[in-house]
């Protein structure tokens, strides 16, 4: 029988919980102050530990340093901010109290779901490394550890977090997460809220009433809800604008959705599994990221270490992706020389994957024997070093910069009086390219500051 300790110092509240958990089959222990929980019980025992924040002498807060048990704690003081700092010591979830019957229930049978490891999980754990996940390459150190945590997530429901660089491969172990989920057999719906107009994101993600506005001449579904009992993967979600962040928050919080235009919610079952190359942390510091959507979002987090710091995995990934790449193109297998191969071993790939890629194709295509030399990856060993966008010197000579480096300064002394629309038009390209160098700078775009 799964064991629940109930940590609350008024009887009232603390008999009624007690006998709301029993009728739904807990075994239901109790305590009054952290003191009498650590004295009377061995808190490692429990399935999940139910805790007010406002004890008598110690906060509740004090039972997650003493427990690798999952704390739920509850809070008559519903200030988001004693939520958030009660997340960020560790707690798994948060409540308000006054909390209606189901809403405890709901919430308790989702931690026990999501924690409790059963025997067989508890044996491929003991268990050697596995290989590398269907469609993922890699036997490096850092590639072992990812994959065996994109499978032990995989196998739960909870809000997956991907930080990598871009061209690492962000999408793909969202897509190895959803395939090795009970969720397979459904489509992943994939978004990258960084292409979508500001103006039509909510839309997009949230659908809306016909009428809801200016063009909206029928009834749409969004793209949350079409991910419904499947995996929704938000890439770039730090791109994500703050009025469409706080709908995405209202999905975790009450899994429901409300149309754009409509009144009425809709029930949603839906594993949400997000990215992004950008430092979230900041992002909130900076007042463009909702604190309390990142501490909702960032439940478990995966890190995909950078092409370059992969060792001998590069060598293999490149051989990898030259046989797809010359059966796609219907090319004669080729093989790279020797000096290729110790090109692409040497070089940075600061565009990681991606840029591996986009080398390969040109050479496979610019080939013209069976072996493909240094020469036509087209790599410049000596400039390889990635280097970060730094601040530009108002000194400095305009016909003395790069076209990158003009773009850059461009967009950074103007973005603040022009919008996209215009920076593009003066750029003389279009916004989805203005959008594609951002990302491939490191530019974010400028939002509205949290009123």
């Amino acid at each position: 029988m799964i064991q629940v300790l109930v940590v609350e110092d008024e009887v009232v509240i603390r008999n009624a919980l007690k006998r709301l958990l029993e009728r739904h089959k807990y075994q239901v222990s109790e305590a009054g102050t952290v003191t009498e929980s650590l004295e009377k019980y061995d808190l490692d025992k429990f399935d999940v530990i139910i805790s007010d924040l406002r004890l008598p002498g110690a906060p509740g807060t004090d039972i997650i340093k003493a427990t690798k048990t999952p704390v739920l704690i509850m809070t008559s003081y519903s200030s988001i901010r004693s939520a958030i700092d009660s997340m960020k010591m560790g707690a798994v979830d948060y409540i308000a109290k006054p909390f209606e019957h189901n809403e405890i229930i709901e919430t308790v049978a989702k931690i026990i779901r999501e924690h409790t490891k059963t025997e067989r999980e508890e044996k491929v754990e003991r268990e050697e490394p596995q290989p590398a996940v269907h469609g993922m390459i890699g036997s490096c150190p850092q590639m072992m550890e990812l994959f065996r945590r994109i499978r032990k997530v995989a196998q739960t429901n909870s809000t997956v977090l991907i930080n990598g660089e871009s061209g690492t491969g962000k999408e793909l172990v969202a897509r190895a997460i959803h395939n090795l989920s009970d969720r397979e057999n459904q489509e992943m719906i994939s978004v990258n809220c960084a292409a979508i107009p500001e103006n039509l994101i909510e839309s997009e993600l949230f659908g809306h009433e016909k009428g809801a506005f200016t063009g909206a001449t029928a009834t749409r579904t969004g793209l949350v809800e079409a991910a419904n009992r499947s995996t929704l993967f938000l890439d770039e979600i730090g791109e994500l604008p703050l009025e469409a962040q706080a709908r995405l928050l209202r999905v975790l919080q009450e899994n429901e959705i409300r149309k754009v235009g409509s009144v009425q919610s809709k029930k949603v079952d839906v594993r949400l599994v997000v990215a992004t190359h950008r430092d979230l942390k900041q992002l909130v510091v900076d007042s463009y990221f909702r604190e309390d959507l990142y501490y909702r979002i960032n439940v478990m987090t995966l890190l995909i270490p950078p092409l370059r710091e992969r060792g001998n995995d590069i060598l293999e990934v490149a051989d990898a992706i030259l046989r797809r790449t010359c059966i796609r193109l219907k090319a004669p297998m080729l093989n790279f020389s020797d000096s290729a191969s110790h090109a692409i071993a040497k070089y940075a790939w600061p565009g990681n994957v991606r840029e591996l890629e986009n080398a390969i194709e040109r050479a496979v295509v610019l080939a013209e024997k069976n072996k493909i030399g240094e020469e036509l990856l087209a790599i410049d060993l000596e400039s390889s070093t990635p280097t970060e966008t730094s601040e530009f010197d108002n000194n400095e000579p305009v016909e003395d910069l790069s076209l990158e480096d003009y773009f850059q300064r461009f967009v950074l002394e103007h973005q603040d009086s022009m919008n996209e629309t215009q920076l593009a038009r003066k750029l003389g390209i279009s916004r989805k390219c203005l959008w594609e160098r951002r990302q491939r700078f490191g530019i974010p775009r400028k939002k509205k500051q949290i009123a």
